[in-house]
């Protein structure tokens, strides 16, 4: 069942509670009767929105039935002009500084060029073919012009222009022609060197973290996997997808550690290996991720580092699993403590703004034709995610910084 269908579903519900039960304003909390029992659920109007105590919204994080129900209520209340019962939630007030963002938006491509060319300085010349053939650009160029043309979203021979002016600028030494930069996004090579770029991307802003969160999102490639299928004897076809694994810190939205795979891969055994990446130049204190993450394994080890594992628990978790100490800790946090544990938990939501930062920026499919190429496709949305984030917190912080680690007042 889809999210759609899912919440279609419980407005209904909602609908059939608010008809035939009594749902009450005690003080600030609306209490709710469940369909099934004889309690009632409470539901909390916060800052944005609403909040359950029931285990639907509890593992969701979605619209229940019973807050469907306040909703209604309230609506009816409004219709018939009680004021006196009813409680709206806050608007949000969100703290954006729009001078700096309108600086960085307007100044962006230019500040992104330079920054991006001060990234791939850091790469060693790539020494020259010897004998006949066409002599390899170096790969520093090479880089440079695949995430220039990541970047623009355009397609490689529209992006000639774009080559055209980062040479004249003095960021490429020679222009490569459409076809060779296609050519280099093939080669596995750039998945190491780009993974690295993702990684020296996020040092700037490593004394700003320590509150990390790790999820994965799919990025579709133009293919399908076929097979047939014996029982209805007929032919089916699939939408193949990779899955974009990061870990971001929630204060900036940089992504300090990538991994892509296949759409069969769980995202539960990634955990370690990101997590590990980043804790090699970051101070991790603590991280968020959802239920598919809760495992005896993955809370250990963000122990293990000295971190606090904010990850909710499925509903057929084991109270007190032999042998784990961290596990019984934050269960009973989880239970006892459930609003202070939520209050951690929805910073998790920041991983979900970076992957629509990276869709809506960078276009959420890849246009490239082989395995390797879609990968360092993914890779390249990525590091521009990053140099973006960098740009938009140089105003916002009164820093600009050369990816190298000094930092200089802005003017």
């Amino acid at each position: 069942m889809s999210i759609q269908e899912l919440l279609k579903e419980r407005k209904q519900r909602g609908y059939e509670i608010a008809k035939t039960n009594k749902v009450i304003l005690k003080g600030d909390t609306w209490l709710v009767p469940s369909q099934s029992t004889n309690k009632n659920y409470e539901v909390i109007p916060k800052v944005d929105k609403f909040t359950c105590n029931c285990p639907g919204f509890v593992e969701t994080q979605l619209k229940c039935k019973h807050i469907f129900a306040v909703e209604i209520t309230i609506a009816k209340l409004v219709k018939l002009n009680d004021d006196s019962a009813i409680i709206e939630p806050r608007k949000a007030a969100y703290s954006q500084d729009w001078r700096a963002y309108d600086k960085a938006v307007t100044n962006q491509k230019a500040l992104f060029m330079k920054l991006l060319h001060e990234l791939c300085e850091n790469l060693p010349d790539q020494p020259r073919t010897a004998g006949k053939g066409r002599p390899k650009m170096e790969m520093r160029d090479m880089v440079f012009a695949s995430a220039l043309k990541v970047y623009s979203t355009f397609s490689l021979r529209r992006f000639t222009t774009d080559m055209i002016e980062a040479q004249r600028l003095g960021y490429l030494a020679k222009k490569p022609d459409y076809s060779t930069v296609a050519l280099y996004m093939r080669d596995p090579e750039l998945t190491r060197i780009l993974k690295d770029l993702i990684m020296l991307s996020s040092l700037p802003l490593k004394s700003v973290e320590g509150s990390f969160s790790i999820d994965s999102s799919g990025i579709s490639p133009s293919k399908y996997s076929r097979w047939f299928d014996h029982k209805w004897g007929k032919e089916t076809d699939r939408k193949l997808f990779y899955k974009v694994h990061v870990v971001n810190g929630n204060a900036t939205h940089i992504v300090t550690a990538v991994e892509v795979t296949s759409q069969y891969v769980a995202d539960p055994v990634m955990l370690e290996q990101l997590v590990a990446e980043t804790k090699q130049n970051f101070d991790v204190l603590e991280v968020m991720g959802d239920k598919a993450y809760s495992s005896r394994k993955n809370l250990e080890y963000i122990d293990s580092i000295g971190a606090i594992p904010f990850i909710p628990f499925k509903t057929n978790s084991l109270k007190v699993p032999k042998g784990s100490a961290i596990w019984r800790n934050m269960y009973n946090y989880f239970t006892y403590h459930q609003e202070t544990f939520l209050e951690h938990y929805h910073r998790r939501s920041n991983v979900e703004t970076v992957f629509h930062m990276i869709k809506s920026k960078f276009l959420g499919h890849v246009r490239s034709k082989t395995e390797t190429a879609c990968i360092n496709e993914i890779l390249l949305k990525v590091l521009c995610h990053n140099i973006c984030v960098l740009i938009q917190e140089s105003f916002e912080l009164g820093i600009v910084s050369n990816l190298l680690g000094s930092e200089t007042q802005m003017t």
